[in-house]
């Protein structure tokens, strides 16, 4: 074998890597070198995600809507790095956070406003009329 047979060889096996579909998926429609994801819809580089819909290089979560590089999560709404949280919207580096909005960089908290705490009830009303303003 000499070199440019070498490098042509290579530069196909690299090709195919790049496209190789989304195996292991059921239901996806859309998405975009995913791995074992199910029902999402224009998804890209994620894996072992389900109901995901407009994310990216997401792993093992569920119910994901503009996310970008959340993992382990579940119900998160246009959220960026966030890991091992649930009911999240707009919030960026949270971990292990449930019911936040707005929030960047909690770890362990839940029902925060833009950082704040909040009790459970005045959370939900106050969250209901902040997505109501903001669309």
């Amino acid at each position: 074998m000499d070199a440019r047979t070498f490098l042509a060889e290579f530069a196909r096996l690299e090709r195919a890597a790049a496209d190789r579909g989304n195996p292991g998926s059921y239901g996806s429609v859309d998405c975009d070198n995913c791995s074992q994801c199910m029902f999402c819809e224009r998804c890209t580089e994620c894996h072992g995600c389900n109901y995901a819909v407009d994310s990216q290089g997401c792993t093992d979560s569920n119910h994901l809507a503009h996310c970008t590089q959340c993992h382990r999560s579940n119900h998160l709404t246009d959220c960026l790095r966030c890991v091992g949280s649930a009911y999240l919207e707009r919030c960026t580096d949270c971990a292990d956070c449930n019911y936040c909005f707005g929030c960047v960089g909690l770890v362990r908290k839940e029902f925060h406003i833009l950082n704040q705490p909040y009790d459970r009830k005045t959370y939900f009303k106050t969250v209901k009329a902040l997505r109501a303003e903001l669309g």
